[in-house]
C-alpha cells in the first residue's frame, strides 16, 4: 500500500510539473518566433495577422502587414499582403457564396475610415493572393464576409479586426 501511494504521489508531482512547464516553454517559443520575424524584414513594424473568418466560417483571410516610416517619423507606408479563402463547398444553387475581404484605412489628419480595398474570390477550396500599399496611415482594419457570385452586398460578416494602429507601435 505504501508503494502504491508513493507511486501515485510521484506521478501526480511529475504531471503537475509538466503542466506548469509546457505553457512556459510554448510561450517562450512563440516570443522567440515573433522576435525573429519582427524587424527581420527590413520594415519598422511587421506582423502576421489572422486567420479571420466570416461569421459562418465559410470564408477566411490571413496575411502579413509591414510598416515603414520615413527618417523623420512623420510619414509611413503600409503594405498588406494576404490570402482570401473560399471555404463554401455548396453549389450556387444550394446557396453557396464567395469569399470576400474588406479593408479600411484611417489616414493621418482624417477623422473617419476610408473605403480601402476589397477582394472577392469564388472557388471553393482555393485561395486568392492580394497586396496593397497605402501612405500616411494611422490605422488599418479588416473584415471577412461572404458575397454572392454576382452580388455587390457582403453578408455573414465577421467583426472588424484591427491590424495596425500607429499609437500602439
Amino acid at each position: 500500500m505504501k508503494r502504491l501511494t508513493t507511486a501515485l504521489l510521484a506521478t501526480a508531482v511529475t504531471a503537475g510539473a509538466l503542466a506548469f512547464a509546457l505553457p512556459a516553454t510554448a510561450n517562450a517559443a512563440t516570443q522567440a518566433t515573433t522576435a525573429v520575424t519582427a524587424g527581420s524584414s527590413g520594415y519598422d513594424y511587421d506582423e502576421y495577422w489572422g486567420p479571420y473568418r466570416s461569421s459562418n466560417h465559410r470564408a477566411k483571410a490571413t496575411g502579413w502587414i509591414g510598416v515603414e516610416w520615413d527618417r523623420h517619423q512623420r510619414s509611413n507606408e503600409v503594405h498588406v499582403r494576404g490570402k482570401l479563402y473560399d471555404l463554401d463547398h455548396r453549389t450556387y444553387r444550394q446557396g453557396g457564396k464567395c469569399g470576400y475581404v474588406k479593408f479600411q484605412v484611417n489616414h493621418f489628419g482624417d477623422d473617419g475610415w476610408s473605403g480601402g480595398k476589397a477582394y472577392k474570390y469564388c472557388g471553393a477550396g482555393g485561395a486568392k493572393q492580394f497586396h496593397f500599399a497605402e501612405e500616411d496611415v494611422r490605422s488599418v482594419r479588416v473584415k471577412v464576409c461572404q458575397i454572392e457570385l454576382r452580388g455587390s452586398y457582403p453578408t455573414r460578416c465577421g467583426g472588424w479586426e484591427y491590424l495596425y494602429t500607429a499609437e500602439s507601435e
